[in-house]
């Protein structure tokens, strides 16, 4: 075995992920996180009678009406009026990793910020660079109620920025994709009342149900379980379901799962998600 050879190589492909990167400008990056993986017009664009307004993207969207709070999607547009347009880059940093508005409000927790604190900080000034650069859009949102105090949540393993050097490993990177893109605030149960997602427990478990306009969604078990998970199911498989939603037996996916989003993210990151959701323990 030529030992050498399999060193250069690995060598070579770290050397073309972090030329990858470089090549990609603060902005560009930021669009393809905010895009992609991220889902962010999932939640954060209107919806019309044929799906997502694209014409303006991101200028509120979704509202949650939940036993702890009415809320809306924000206007995350420039916007000065309606949207961040006044909030410095301080401030967007300050929302997305605490969870808080510039006056110091809490943001509801359906927004995922409790996942967001792991960014690297080179992708969080990229998100902040590409949010800045959208096109503004006026659009006033309902104003949020809050009903009960809930818990704020970090995700295990989100405690702090990654290194850029982990992005290298293919598992770390996958469970850092996986985890920007929230994939286990859906895909966990809720523990005892009061407690939140029950991630020490029920790790990707599934079982949440997402009423809408498509019916009730059941988030299924993501765990390597082979009897109620994807154990059983091939890469191609899961990745079909993840860019095409495309279950195993060729059924389909109902929303909000954001598989159009995630059919645009590259190869690569697909096959990292892919192998982290392997290394992620079996629940029944």
């Amino acid at each position: 075995m030529n030992c050498s050879g399999i060193f250069g190589f690995a060598a070579l492909l770290a050397t073309l992920h972090a030329t990858t990167a470089l090549a990609q400008t603060p902005v560009e990056r930021g669009g393809y996180l905010v895009n992609t993986v991220m889902t962010c017009n999932n939640c954060h664009t209107p919806m019309g009678p044929n799906g997502p307004q694209f014409d303006k993207a991101l200028s509120g969207g979704l509202r949650f009406d939940e036993p702890p709070f009415d809320v809306t999607a924000s206007n995350i547009t420039p916007d000065p009026e309606t949207g961040i347009g006044k909030w410095s880059a301080a401030d967007i940093k300050t929302a997305l990793l605490e969870g808080k508005r510039p006056a110091g409000h809490q943001l509801g927790e359906v927004m995922p910020t409790g996942f967001y604190k792991i960014l690297t900080p080179g992708d969080l000034d990229g998100i902040v660079a590409y949010l800045q650069s959208i096109k503004s859009v006026s659009n006033k949102v309902r104003e949020p109620v809050y009903k009960m105090q809930i818990p704020h949540q970090i995700f295990p393993g989100a405690e702090k920025a990654m290194s850029e050097a982990d992005l290298n490993d293919k598992v770390k990177r996958g469970f850092y994709l996986a985890t920007i893109g929230h994939c286990m605030e859906c895909h966990t149960p809720f523990g005892p009342p009061g407690t939140g997602v029950d991630f020490q427990g029920s790790l990707g478990k599934g079982g949440r149900e997402f009423p809408g306009p498509w019916g009730t969604s059941i988030s299924r078990n993501i765990t390597s379980s082979k009897g109620k998970g994807l154990g059983d199911w091939s890469d191609a498989d899961i990745k079909r379901a993840i860019t095409q939603g495309v279950r195993k037996d060729g059924t389909k996916l109902k929303p909000p799962m954001g598989f159009p989003y995630y059919a645009k993210m590259t190869d690569g990151d697909v096959d990292a998600v892919v192998a982290y959701l392997r290394t992620v323990p079996a629940k029944e």
